[in-house]
């Protein structure tokens, strides 16, 4: 509640000062004219190798709308903070709609990258709330995260069949690794899980921070006798959970974990939007709000 206070009264505030510049009503009462364009928002990452996921999405996305702007978000005030000590600046969800207000855009999709719709992804929507109330814009539309229907989990099903490593055989398991969250939406993971084994039973779905965790996946490897497992982050980018939490030398990693369990593993530090499978289904989702402005 606290956080939709304070976005509602930046919302109004800015609402006040571009009113009084004369910007939204075009100036003169005129409506200005139609400007389309895409915000894309990530949770974030600080490692320079986990750019090539974002990357790959600003090639899908300009690919599917070459003529529609795009500018990009972090939710994550941590990351925001460790990149501009680097020197890399980039803004939160509500400072990137400001300045898109402010350059005159009309019709704007916000289109976010996250995984499940959890707590993040309900900040955002309160932002675009927020934004939707105030006026600025004639209009804006959230689109869904990577899994909101059950058409994304048969999709996300199909992608995660496509890209776990070739040589992997039907004895050996494949361990993808989610964020996890509070939220109810953590749901989603097991979910996930249930519906991959009715394809394959030796593909698992666990979590850093919900469920399942990880003590219960070592369980489910050893009931089904695994002796080897590939493990992959089911994170957009291959960031510090993946390099540490999962492929990392410290006793509490999923790979040490594991490998004291007698299981052999083989991490692959690739996150899913490095896959043009998983991308697209982002960009599919982005369609939906751009439908609303033509």
């Amino acid at each position: 509640m606290k956080k939709q206070l304070q976005l509602l009264l930046f919302a109004f505030l800015l609402t006040l000062c571009l009113a009084a510049a004369g910007w939204t009503s075009g100036g003169h009462g005129q409506t200005a004219p139609k400007k389309v364009g895409i915000l894309l928002v990530a949770f974030g990452s600080s490692k320079a190798s986990a750019q090539v996921s974002f990357e790959n999405i600003q090639k899908n996305v300009k690919s599917a709308y070459p003529n529609i702007p795009t500018r990009w978000a972090y939710t994550s005030t941590i990351i925001r903070k460790k990149l501009a000590k680097q020197g890399k600046f980039l803004d939160s969800p509500e400072v990137a709609l400001a300045r898109m207000m402010d350059e005159g855009f009309t019709h704007v999709a916000v289109q976010s990258l996250h995984t499940i719709g959890g707590s993040e992804y309900h900040d955002l929507r309160r932002t675009v709330g927020a934004f939707k109330s105030m006026g600025g814009f004639q209009r804006i539309i959230l689109g869904y995260p990577l899994l909101a229907t059950q058409k994304d989990m048969q999709q996300a099903v199909h992608a995660i069949l496509e890209t776990i490593p070739k040589e992997r055989k039907k004895n050996e398991a494949v361990v993808l690794m989610g964020h996890g969250s509070h939220h109810p939406s953590n749901a989603f993971y097991a979910s996930l899980m249930f519906q991959l084994q009715l394809k394959d039973p030796n593909i698992f779905v666990g979590t850093v921070e919900g469920y399942p965790g990880v003590d219960l996946i070592k369980e489910l490897l050893i009931r089904n006798n695994i002796k080897k497992a590939y493990l992959m982050p089911f994170m957009s980018v291959a960031g510090d959970h993946a390099k540490n939490d999962m492929a990392g030398d410290e006793d509490d990693s999923w790979k040490s974990i594991f490998t004291r369990a007698g299981i052999q593993c083989i991490p692959i530090l690739k996150g899913t939007a490095e896959y043009d499978l998983f991308v697209d289904m982002w960009v599919d989702h982005l369609q939906g709000p751009l439908s609303h402005f033509e």
